[in-house]
């Protein structure tokens, strides 16, 4: 089977007196992301004021429409936290895809080398 999984991995520093509200925007990605039948996996973790959004998607397109679909909250998350790191992982081939329409978002594309599916 070939892998076209890509995952994303935003970090957000959240303002401090802000971690109330960037809390509540969680249950609203997440009511929008379960829509998306592509979507593997979505879920958000913490360290300290720091976080992190753990998402995989089918393929490059998937993520593209993940983005379409949550853009409205991602820049209300940036009003009140801060880009930290951003990551996408993939292969190649799904990787090209990605950087024409996200050429303006600061990524660090990592290229899968070797691993397996099941």
């Amino acid at each position: 089977m070939k892998d076209t999984v890509v995952s994303i991995h935003p970090y957000f520093k959240v303002h401090p007196e802000s971690h109330d509200d960037f809390k509540a925007l969680l249950p609203q990605f997440i009511e929008r992301t379960k829509k998306e039948a592509d979507c593997l996996y979505y879920s958000f973790t913490q360290h300290e004021d720091i976080i992190h959004c753990r998402e995989g998607y089918k393929n490059a397109e998937a993520l593209l429409a993940h983005t379409n679909s949550v853009g409205e909250l991602i820049e209300k998350a940036l009003t009140i936290a801060e880009l930290l790191r951003l990551e996408i992982h993939g292969p190649a081939d799904e990787l090209a895809k990605l950087k024409e329409p996200l050429a303006a978002l600061p990524i660090d594309y990592y290229v899968l080398e070797t691993g397996f599916r099941n």
